[in-house]
């Protein structure tokens, strides 16, 4: 049974500060620290709340000072870790960590690192901000006092009220750990309650009872001084959890963070996208249209490609189905276990070829059916559905003719597209097609410069939503 927005927010306050006010104070702070933002993004939904800001898909020394020599207040790097293993992102965050520190020495540039992941509470978790933490304090100078967990993300409907996190579905607020996201077979977890999450996932090395909470009282109640406070009493690399129901509530804590921070607090950030857009100061800007997207003239068609295998995702591609003018060709994912992908791959695309030159858009969409292996292994399971995504992204990266458009639909999915198949090394947000679903440039050196490429989370939007975004794609 679930709970609406709504009734959450009646439990509690109204806001009993000047949000304005409140706003500039944040704007000041900001203003004033030369604090850069390094956000590494373990799939490329990441980008979801923001505009205007460089992704880069590599670490290389030279592409982080690249970062740290631009405007902007942060910049992102795409690590795809949801997609790794256990030893291939302990080699990632290690490298990252070491590659950071060298290029903020020669900068002279202060930093601090994000790990925006799922707000679903999927990934490599708690491994990738402990290695974080250890690569930083390599350095003698740094200490890292705290980590702060701060799932919110209004645009996919991910709220936390009285440390529990829900999940929006068909308009009901549902605790996380009865959602298909828990069920996760390679991140799975028990907990909605995040302070008992932190316990579950840290095999008890964290106990729920000392994990600090930020409640939703303080944030309504403006009280920055008392949250504050609390930052500066973490010790100990504590966990710090954060409630929140609007972008109000992200403000109050930023502010006070800013303040914690001046004053020598260091936090680990495991968030989702909303807490990146405000502690970046990114305004706000709205959804993008053809126009904004779709550079020059084409009379090719597009692309969609759909990964994920989310119960939303395939009711979303059912609802696309009723746009005319589309070509479906079903790609057959199960031929992984046949080691027969290759020939599968050939025969998608000499398909979609021939449409994407009539100037058809092609939908390219892998078998609805999970598969199922006897006495599988998260291992071997997550190994499995690497092939299938490699073979999913050679649909876009094996094409000999320019789509005017590409939308990729899954996390890992969306990654293997943008680097291996479109082979983006630096790409520019341009901002969201619908709520949530971000939309890159494509950098020159791309291998279709220029092009949007839309990603499209698998846990994020209604069942309309994918259809939407092809319309407006198609300036229907």
């Amino acid at each position: 049974m679930g709970i609406s927005l709504n009734a959450l927010n009646e439990q509690f306050s109204q806001k009993r500060y000047d949000v304005t006010a409140m706003r500039q104070l944040l704007e000041n702070e900001i203003e004033q620290s030369n604090i850069k933002f390094v956000v590494l993004d373990d799939d490329p939904t990441g980008v979801q709340t923001v505009h205007d800001i460089t992704v880069f898909t590599d670490w290389t020394v030279e592409s982080i000072k690249k970062g740290f020599s631009l405007k902007d207040k942060l910049f992102y790097i795409l690590t795809n870790s949801r997609g790794l293993t256990v030893e291939q992102t302990t080699k990632v965050h290690r490298e990252i960590a070491q590659n950071v520190m060298a290029a903020a020495k020669e900068l002279n540039q202060e930093f601090v690192i994000i790990s925006r992941s799922d707000s679903t509470l999927r990934g490599h978790y708690p491994l990738e901000t402990k290695l974080l933490k250890e690569s930083l304090e390599s350095d003698n100078n740094i200490t890292v006092h705290g980590e702060i967990l701060f799932p919110f993300f209004k645009e996919g409907g991910r709220f936390t009220a009285n440390d529990i996190h829900y999940v929006n579905y068909n308009g009901e607020l549902i605790p996380a750990s009865n959602t298909e996201f828990a069920k996760d077979k390679t991140f799975g977890y028990s907990s909605s309650n995040l302070c008992e999450y932190v316990e579950e996932k840290t095999s008890g090395e964290y106990k729920a009872a000392d994990v600090v909470r930020i409640s939703l009282f303080s944030l309504r109640n403006g009280e920055i001084n008392v949250i504050k406070h609390q930052l500066m009493e973490v010790n100990n690399f504590n966990k710090v959890i954060v409630n929140a129901l609007d972008y109000d509530d992200v403000c109050v804590f930023c502010t006070a963070l800013y303040q914690a921070l001046a004053e020598g607090k260091r936090f680990m950030f495991r968030t989702a996208a909303s807490f990146v857009k405000v502690v970046g100061g990114v305004t706000d800007i709205p959804l993008l249209t053809a126009k904004d997207m779709i550079k020059g003239s084409s009379n090719n068609g597009g692309i969609i490609v759909v990964g994920s295998h989310t119960e939303k995702t395939t009711s979303q591609l059912e609802e696309l189905k009723k746009l005319d003018g589309l070509e479906f060709i079903e790609f057959q994912s199960n031929l992984v276990m046949e080691n027969r992908l290759d020939e599968e791959v050939a025969r998608v695309v000499h398909l979609s070829e021939k449409f994407i030159s009539e100037g058809k858009t092609v939908v390219c969409f892998t078998n609805r059916k999970l598969l199922t292996v006897e006495n599988d292994t998260p291992e071997a399971a997550l190994m499995r559905s690497v092939k299938i995504s490699d073979a999913v992204q050679a649909l876009v990266g094996n094409l000999k003719i320019t789509p005017s458009f590409v939308i990729a639909k899954g996390g890992i999915t969306s990654s293997d597209v943008g680097v291996k198949a479109l082979k983006v090394k630096q790409a520019l947000v341009l901002g969201q097609i619908r709520p949530g679903i971000p939309v890159w440039q494509t950098g020159s050196e791309s291998r279709f410069p220029g092009i949007p490429y839309v990603i499209f989370p698998g846990n994020v939007g209604d069942v309309a939503t994918l259809r939407e975004a092809t319309e407006i794609l198609l300036n229907k």
